[in-house]
């Protein structure tokens, strides 16, 4: 669920995003470490993309992070239930004191279509938007592996036109609540109830949009 969304190039609500993913230093390290930065199009899990996060005074900031968590002998870990995340060891800490948001301009999603024998199949592509917004901040959790970051995005029990394609859909909160619960004092939980639920749905074409990844270093 939600391992894939896109990001409209030159959108000016992010514009100052872009403009500083350019000027932090971790996009030169993952620039020089082989991996491209990406800005806009089809993100998908392990690439590299800009992500808002507290810096050193609790004040927003964006980072490059690369979408999943790593643990051995196991496939990426790319999303968390908010169910769940303050119990479970991998993401109990991240809950507490390293949260982030992710912006979008939607989310996709494939719908889940019944077999006789109660199993399903992914049907069509659909792609999400918080009715009348134009930015989807993805609601995740981040840490330090292996000296840069990564992160996962958070989930939650799909409500309205969601519910009709997925029983699961991403935890979007407005963007009146970003710094509220990017700040490690905040309590998460506060948050919750102010989840933006009622989305758009658009049948999404199949072949996936290009990538506008950053070149040269910063």
């Amino acid at each position: 669920m939600c391992t894939r969304f896109y990001v409209e190039p030159e959108t000016e609500e992010l514009r100052w995003i872009t403009e500083a993913l350019r000027r932090s230093r971790l996009t030169g390290k993952f620039i020089r470490a082989g991996d491209a930065v990406l800005t806009a199009g089809e993100m998908r899990p392990s690439n590299v993309l800009p992500v808002v996060a507290p810096d050193r005074n609790g004040d927003r900031a964006v980072y490059p992070m690369r979408w999943g968590f790593r643990f051995p002998n196991h496939r990426p870990v790319v999303n968390a239930r908010s169910e769940t995340a303050a119990e479970l060891p991998a993401f109990r800490d991240p809950w507490k004191n390293r949260r982030c948001m992710i912006p979008a301009s939607w989310y996709y999603e494939w719908e889940h279509l019944p077999l006789a024998d109660g199993k399903t199949k992914p049907g069509d592509r659909y792609m999400f938007q918080p009715r009348g917004q134009t930015v989807c901040w993805l609601c995740g959790l981040y840490r330090i592996e292996d000296g840069l970051p990564c992160f996962v995005v958070l989930t939650r029990e799909a409500e309205g036109e969601a519910r009709r394609i997925h029983d699961r859909m991403p935890l979007i909160l407005p963007e009146g609540c970003l710094d509220a619960w990017i700040r490690p004092g905040t309590k998460p939980e506060d948050l919750l109830a102010m989840a933006c639920t009622d989305v758009i749905a658009e049948r999404a074409e199949r072949r996936p949009r290009p990538t506008e990844p950053l070149d040269g270093t910063a």
